[in-house]
C-alpha cells in the first residue's frame, strides 16, 4: 500500500499537468493574433485543427483542477475536528473569492480601477468551499448525495421554462447555476462579469471531496485504482453516447455540418459555461484514467509537473501577472502607445485588436512563461515548508 506522501504526489501531478496547460489558454487570448481575443476558437465554420486544439485542450484544466481542490479539501480536514475544518474551509472559501476580486481580476486587466471584476474559478472554488463547509457539517454522505444531485442533475434546468434572467429569481438562477456569462452592473462604468456559475462546479468540488475518502491510508491503493479507472471510463462512455445520440447533458445538441471535420468540432463543442454533463463526461473521464495511472509514475515529467501542482495558487496568481507584464513590453516593443492602451471591446489593457502572433509563436512564450515560473514554485514550496505564518496555509 502506498504512503500518504506516494498517493498524493499523483494528484499533485495530475494538477500540475492540468496547471501547465491552463497556461497555454491564457497565453492565447493576450498574444494571439488575427482578432481571438473576440473569437470563439471552437465554432466549427471558422477555426482550423490547430487552433481548435489549443482551446479545446485547456477544456480539461479547470474541472480537473475543481475537483483536485475537492479531494484535497477533504484530506486536510482528516487532521482537523468536525467543526475546525468546516470553518477553516469556510474561511479559505472567503479568502479565494477576495483573492479572485483584487488579486486575480488586477492580473487578468492591469486595470487600476477595476472598471470590471472578472469572477472565474478561483471564484467558483471560493463559493464552493463556503458550501462545502456548510454542508459537511451535517455528514459526508450530506456532501456526496447533495454532489451527484449537482453534478448529474443540474442540465435537468435545460428543459424547464425559467423566469427572465432581467428579473430577481431568473438573475440569480442565471448568475449560480445556468448564465453562460452574467454581466452585474454595480456603479457607472463599473461591471461584476461573472464567467463560472456556482453551483454547477460545486457540484464536481463535492465529488471530488467525496472521493477523496479512497485516499485514506485504511483503503486500498489497488482498489482506488480500479474505482478510479472505472468511473473515468464510464464517464467518458457516457459522453459518447449522450453527445451521439443527443441525449441528456449539454443545452445544445451536436450538428452535422457541411464537412466531417466540422462535425467532429461540433461533436466536441460542449458547454462550459456553465459545465455541461457531457462536458464533465469529456473531461473529467479521462482525467480520473489518468489519476488512477499516475500513481505508479515516477519520471521526470512527473517530478517537473508536480512542482507547480505543489503551489497551484501560487503559480495561479503569479502566471497571470508574469503574462501581462510580458504583454506590456512586446506592446510597446511593437510601437503600440497610450491611445492604444484601451480597446473598447476588451476588459484586458495593452491588448489591442491588431495586435498578436501567430500560434506557434504563442506556444514558444506559453513554454517560456511556464519555464520562467518553475523556480518561483520551487522558492514558494520550500518557504511554505519552513515558515508558519497564518496566512500560507490559506494558498
Amino acid at each position: 500500500m502506498q504512503s500518504t506522501s506516494k498517493r498524493i504526489l499523483s494528484i499533485d501531478i495530475l494538477r500540475g499537468i492540468v496547471m501547465v496547460i491552463m497556461a497555454l489558454d491564457h497565453c492565447r487570448d493576450y498574444f494571439h493574433g488575427n482578432g481571438s481575443i473576440m473569437n470563439d476558437a471552437m465554432n466549427p465554420e471558422t477555426t482550423f485543427p490547430f487552433l481548435y486544439f489549443t482551446r479545446w485542450i485547456t477544456h480539461f484544466c479547470a474541472p480537473t483542477f475543481v475537483f483536485l481542490s475537492g479531494i484535497s479539501a477533504y484530506l486536510s480536514s482528516k487532521n482537523k475536528e468536525p467543526k475546525q475544518a468546516s470553518n477553516f474551509l469556510i474561511k479559505r472559501g472567503l479568502w479565494l473569492i477576495l483573492a479572485e476580486i483584487v488579486l486575480v481580476t488586477f492580473g487578468l486587466t492591469f486595470n487600476p480601477f477595476f472598471n470590471i471584476i472578472i469572477l472565474q474559478v478561483i471564484w467558483a472554488i471560493g463559493c464552493s468551499m463556503i458550501l462545502l463547509g456548510l454542508i459537511s457539517r451535517i455528514s459526508y454522505k450530506a456532501v456526496l448525495v447533495v454532489g451527484i444531485i449537482l453534478f448529474f442533475g443540474h442540465n435537468i434546468l435545460n428543459y424547464i421554462n425559467l423566469p427572465p434572467a432581467n428579473t430577481l429569481s431568473g438573475g440569480l438562477i442565471s448568475a449560480f447555476i445556468t448564465g453562460s456569462a452574467t454581466f452585474l452592473p454595480i456603479a457607472d462604468n463599473h461591471f461584476i462579469l461573472v464567467l463560472y456559475t456556482v453551483l454547477p462546479w460545486t457540484g464536481a468540488m463535492f465529488l471530488g471531496f467525496a472521493i477523496g475518502k479512497w485516499y485514506e491510508s485504511s483503503f486500498e491503493a489497488n482498489r482506488r485504482q480500479k474505482l478510479l479507472l472505472t468511473i473515468g471510463l464510464s464517464l467518458t462512455i457516457g459522453f459518447v453516447v449522450l453527445r451521439y445520440f443527443n441525449l441528456y447533458g449539454n443545452p445544445t445538441p451536436r450538428q452535422d455540418l457541411a464537412s466531417l471535420t466540422q462535425s467532429i468540432y461540433s461533436f466536441f463543442s460542449v458547454s462550459k459555461y456553465p459545465p455541461s454533463l457531457q462536458y464533465y463526461g469529456m473531461t473529467l473521464g479521462p482525467a480520473l484514467i489518468l489519476l488512477s495511472i499516475l500513481e505508479k509514475t515516477k519520471n521526470w515529467f512527473a517530478r517537473v509537473m508536480m512542482v507547480y501542482g505543489n503551489v497551484p495558487f501560487f503559480y495561479y496568481v503569479l502566471h497571470f501577472y508574469l503574462i501581462h507584464i510580458v504583454l506590456v513590453i512586446l506592446f510597446y516593443l511593437h510601437g503600440y502607445g497610450a491611445k492604444d492602451i484601451a480597446y473598447p471591446q476588451s476588459p484586458f489593457l495593452f491588448r489591442p485588436a491588431t495586435f498578436g502572433y501567430s500560434l506557434p509563436v504563442v506556444y514558444v512564450i506559453w513554454l517560456l512563461i511556464v519555464a520562467t515560473l518553475y523556480k518561483p514554485c520551487i522558492w514558494f514550496k520550500e518557504y511554505k515548508s519552513t515558515h508558519k505564518q497564518w496566512w500560507l496555509k490559506y494558498l
